[in-house]
């Protein structure tokens, strides 16, 4: 992940405790009535995100945004199904990390930007490459998604090596689960386009072979 510099915010959350009514005397019998015993409710202590923690956490939001904005980009110019799909599943993990983000009080780098637009400058780049590439034939164009998605998922695991909050890591390990179910759906459409088999980009042929000889998962919490 690139480095950055950060300003953490700490956020302290106060306990707010509810006063116990009066018991009302019964005038028949004499019974006091104690009201129902209120539950207690939990203190939330905020723990800031490590450097590193908010540093992926950044740069995971503009990475989805990027992945969504290509295969918007690539269904504008073929039409191949599984680009409008995937490019709607980019969208809630984007909506995912937005959720993050609010909770770990970091401002939000894609905040305003349009379509094929990224704070980072690096991305900005990879996606006009990308896009680029994508553009010469629907076959290279399928090739891309499947790119994309196993460099997602190099980034996710990176990211979750470093995370240390459960509530990160679910998110993460949702974005593994959808970026497999990607993978699959451009793996498909190209054998389907082409007639050949779809082989590794950047991860280990084998992990590829296991995640294709997979069935499509149901990802995140339902």
């Amino acid at each position: 992940m690139l480095g950055r510099t950060l300003l953490i915010t700490l956020a302290a959350v106060l306990l707010a405790s509810s006063p116990l009514e009066a018991g009302n005397y019964g005038n028949q019998g004499g019974n006091y009535g104690k009201p129902p015993r209120q539950p207690v409710r939990a203190l939330t202590v905020y723990v800031a995100p490590t450097p590193v923690e908010a540093e992926d956490t950044l740069y995971m939001r503009e990475e989805e945004k990027l992945a969504r904005d290509v295969y918007l980009a690539m269904n504008d110019a073929w039409g191949l199904v599984p680009f409008s799909n995937v490019a709607a599943s980019e969208q809630k993990h984007m909506d995912a990390m937005v959720k993050l983000l609010l909770k770990y009080q970091l401002a939000d780098p894609a905040a305003g930007n349009a379509i094929g637009e990224f704070t980072d400058p690096v991305l900005r780049d990879l996606y006009e490459r990308l896009v680029d590439r994508g553009l010469k034939a629907p076959d290279e164009a399928l090739l891309v998604g499947g790119l994309i998605e196993e460099v997602d998922m190099i980034d996710i695991q990176s990211a979750i090596e470093a995370s240390t909050k459960e509530d990160i890591d679910a998110v993460y390990e949702s974005l593994m689960c959808g970026s497999r179910n990607h993978l699959r759906a451009f793996a498909t459409a190209y054998t389907a386009l082409t007639g050949k088999a779809y082989t590794a980009q950047l991860l280990p042929q084998a992990a590829v072979e296991a995640i294709l000889a997979g069935v499509s998962e149901r990802c995140g919490r339902r």
